[in-house]
C-alpha cells in the first residue's frame, strides 16, 4: 500500500468516531454545564472532574489497546464468552484499576486543596463520588470498548484507530452523568458537601 492510500484507509475508519466524538464532547459540556449547582455545593469537586475524566481515558484506552493487540496476535477470539480468561482478567484488571485510580485521583484532589488552603469538601465526601462514579463509567466503559473492538475487528476495522476516540468520548459523557449522579447520591446520604 501506498502512503495515500494507508492515509486515506486510516481517514475512512476514524472520521465516523471522530464525527460522533465531536457531538458527544459537546453533550458532554451540556452535562457539565448542567452540574453548576453540584459543582457549588461539593467544593472542590470542580478540581476533580478533569482528573477523573483522564484516568478514563488513559485506563480504558491502555485496556483497548490490549485487547486490540491480543486480537492481532491472534490471542482472543472477537466475541464474548465466559470462559475467555484473558478476556475476563483484562476487563477485571481494567475495572479494578478504574476503581483504584478513582480514589487515588479524590486523595489527590483533597490534599492538594488542603495545601493550598482552598475550600474543599471533606476526604469521604470526595471519595464516596469518585468511588460511585469510577465503578459505573468503568461497568460502561468496559462495556463500550470490549463491543467497539470486537464489532470493528470483525468487520475489518482497525481496532487501534477507533478505540481512541470512543474511549474518550464514553469516558466524558458517562464520567460527567456518573458523578453527577453520584455526588446527588453522596449528598442523599451523607448531607451536605462542604
Amino acid at each position: 500500500m501506498s502512503v495515500v492510500e494507508v492515509a486515506r484507509e486510516a481517514y475512512r475508519e476514524a472520521l465516523p468516531a471522530l464525527s460522533v466524538s465531536l457531538v458527544a464532547g459537546l453533550l458532554s459540556g451540556v452535562v457539565l454545564g448542567g452540574m453548576q449547582d453540584e459543582l457549588r455545593v461539593v467544593s472542590g469537586l470542580l478540581m476533580l472532574v478533569p482528573a477523573f475524566l483522564a484516568t478514563r481515558g488513559n485506563v480504558f484506552g491502555s485496556f483497548g489497546a490490549r485487547l486490540a493487540t491480543a486480537l492481532h496476535q491472534g490471542l482472543i477470539e472477537p466475541r464474548v464468552r465466559g470462559g475467555d480468561e484473558r478476556l475476563r482478567a483484562a476487563v477485571t484488571a481494567a475495572l479494578v484499576n478504574a476503581l483504584l485510580v478513582s480514589v487515588f485521583a479524590a486523595v489527590a484532589t483533597y490534599f492538594v486543596l488542603t495545601l493550598l488552603g482552598l475550600p474543599h469538601a471533606s476526604l469521604l465526601t470526595l471519595v464516596s463520588i469518585a468511588t460511585i462514579a469510577g465503578a459505573l463509567s468503568g461497568a460502561v466503559l468496559a462495556t463500550a470498548v470490549v463491543v467497539v473492538v470486537f464489532a470493528g475487528y470483525r468487520r475489518g476495522y482497525n481496532p487501534d484507530t477507533i478505540v481512541g476516540p470512543v474511549v474518550t468520548t464514553t469516558g466524558d459523557v458517562f464520567g460527567l452523568l456518573f458523578l453527577l449522579l453520584a455526588v446527588r447520591v453522596v449528598l442523599a446520604l451523607l448531607g451536605g458537601g462542604g
